[in-house]
């Protein structure tokens, strides 16, 4: 059973004076579903742009109340969060559900010290006593891998590392041992070696604790040592989903194939060249028109700028699904395999 049933989810952006200006309203999100089960990853991956963080946002009850239309269903444990009050969602957020914001060092409070940010949370949401939360907080902060944990209670996060930070900010997100956990780009910017425990945490706490994952991310690196299931996004929209297995075996969607080929390979001949995706996201045709990626896909067809692909199950993979009218062959794939 699915803990988190997203369903038709779409954001629109207006800007201030549209209707004076004329400026037409932006889709980030543009009918995204998935489901999240207790103990299972689920990756949104994409490039910067397409509509990640926005999703989380939105499930997450993050988004500015003026200049913004969120419609569709996402359904946690049975409840729909986006019919929730302000301060149904406070009571939500912390408690049940947790997020990893993408820059620590900005979602942090820089004048409060880190154990009060930590503190605050059990006392909000558990009514722990501020002496026994301190040692709590500590308890985490250890836990994420921090040294000298009851010094760093005292500290603020200009005092600490990046790593440190950004495991600080997975201590808050922890703290309440939330049954769903969105990790937005929760590597960001750090060295490889803290990237790697910071990760191994993560699936330490899914196997531990069965928590539901959500990992937003652009680096297939992190969805192939993590994820047990992929949702690629473009322009706003699922384009495949599958497996983490099944899609780096054989990606079906061209802008899987062309993430996948952009990385590079340890077994690839010296001076080789990656094959990057031409072009950026702002090149692309609205989905009503046909599909967005056309004007930057190498397998673009006249179709492709006719019709709107819907999404439906590979003929080739049942697991699959995808959203394509001509989809990846064998032939190209020859170079990934």
């Amino acid at each position: 059973m699915a803990l988190l049933e997203v369903r038709d989810l779409s954001v629109v952006f207006r800007s201030r004076g549209h209707q004076r200006t004329g400026e037409q309203p932006v889709a980030a999100v543009d009918g995204v579903s998935f489901d999240v089960a207790p103990g299972q990853t689920v990756g949104l991956v994409g490039e910067s742009g397409c509509g990640k963080s926005v999703t989380a946002m939105s499930i997450m009850g993050l988004l500015p109340k003026r200049g913004n239309q969120v419609t569709g269903s996402a359904r946690f444990d049975g409840t729909e969060l986006l019919s929730l009050s302000d301060r149904q969602m406070r009571d939500r957020r912390g408690r049940d559900l947790g997020m990893v914001f993408q820059d620590p060092l900005s979602s942090l409070n820089p004048v409060v010290p880190i154990g009060l940010q930590v503190t605050e949370v059990l006392e909000r949401h558990q009514g722990t006593p501020r002496k026994q939360a301190a040692m709590e907080a500590a308890e985490l902060l250890d836990k994420v891998g921090i040294p000298d944990p009851r010094r760093r209670l005292s500290e603020y996060p200009h005092q600490l590392s990046g790593g440190m930070r950004q495991r600080a900010l997975i201590a808050i997100a922890l703290a309440c041992r939330p049954r769903l956990l969105i990790a937005d780009e929760p590597t960001t910017a750090l060295d490889v070696t803290i990237q790697a425990q910071i990760l191994a945490l993560l699936a330490e706490l899914v196997r531990d604790t069965g928590t539901a994952l959500i990992m937003i991310t652009h680096d297939l690196g992190v969805v192939a040592g993590l994820c047990d299931e992929v949702n690629v996004l473009y322009a706003g929209r699922v384009v495949e989903r599958a497996k983490r297995h099944d899609l780096f075996a054989a990606p079906r969607h061209p802008y899987t194939h062309g993430l996948l080929s952009s990385i590079p390979r340890l077994d690839s001949p010296r001076g080789e060249r990656l094959v990057p995706i031409k072009g950026s996201v702002a090149d692309n045709i609205p989905w009503q028109n046909g599909c967005a990626f056309a004007p930057r896909c190498p397998n673009a067809i006249d179709t492709c700028v006719e019709v709107t692909p819907e999404m439906a199950v590979d003929p080739l993979v049942s697991r699959r699904l995808l959203r394509c009218h001509n989809p990846v062959t064998a032939t190209q794939r020859e170079a990934l395999t």
